[in-house]
């Protein structure tokens, strides 16, 4: 009988270890941060589909609170995310548009995704509505990003919680969509709990969120 190929000193053979890739939709009201937050975690230079505001958004898009800004996302915003071991995945990120008006392209970027990320503004909650509406109907799982604006009034997740509606198995999150160390423990948080649903589906009902 031939001596193994592998002496007891050889490195044992390495099954494939590439990282799972997870589809991730980032969503939320108009100005609310999303491409920011696409930005700030993305290792690649993220994909942005602005165009100028033009008067043909005056008294349709609400620009009150949102001083200076001079454009807004018509598609999506796209990023990538490695995340190493123990998580071992690969996040692929997709914002969407903000206004109602092109709530119509929802369906194609949602599509495949494993989870959501609903982005909140606590001066206009209210927009944040339409998204918890839109995967709850759809089934998707998704926590609660509530982005913190400089001089907006600073409420506790359960406070967010209470003003939406959600149930309290809804994560709720504090965060700054400038930061990338505060944007990964978001997806940090909703990749654990993704993950940990996909390992263990009889735990919890199908599209509950996280």
């Amino acid at each position: 009988m031939r001596d193994s190929a592998i002496s007891p000193s050889s490195p044992p053979p390495r099954a494939d270890t590439a990282p799972a890739a997870l589809k991730i939709v980032v969503a939320g009201g108009f100005g609310v941060g999303k491409t920011t937050f696409v930005g700030a975690i993305s290792e690649i230079a993220p994909l942005r589909t602005e165009a100028l505001m033009t008067a043909a958004s005056a008294g349709v898009d609400d620009l009150s609170l949102l001083a200076g800004k001079t454009g807004t996302t018509v598609a999506m915003d796209f990023g990538r995310r490695t995340f190493p071991p123990p998580a071992h995945v690969v996040l692929l990120l997709f914002g969407t548009p903000g206004q109602d008006r092109f709530f119509f392209m929802w369906d194609e970027l949602t599509r495949g995704a494993v989870a959501a990320v609903v982005l909140a503004d606590t001066r206009r909650l209210e927009e944040c509505w339409p998204a918890v509406d839109y995967f709850e109907d759809h089934q998707t799982p998704f926590l609660v990003a509530v982005n913190e604006f400089d001089g907006a009034h600073h409420y506790t997740p359960d406070e967010v919680r209470a003003a939406l509606e959600l149930p309290d198995e809804v994560a709720v999150l504090l965060c700054d969509a400038r930061s990338t160390a505060s944007v990964a423990d978001v997806l940090s948080h909703l990749v654990e709990r993704a993950l940990s649903r996909k390992r263990n589906p009889t735990r919890v009902s199908q599209g509950a969120p996280l």
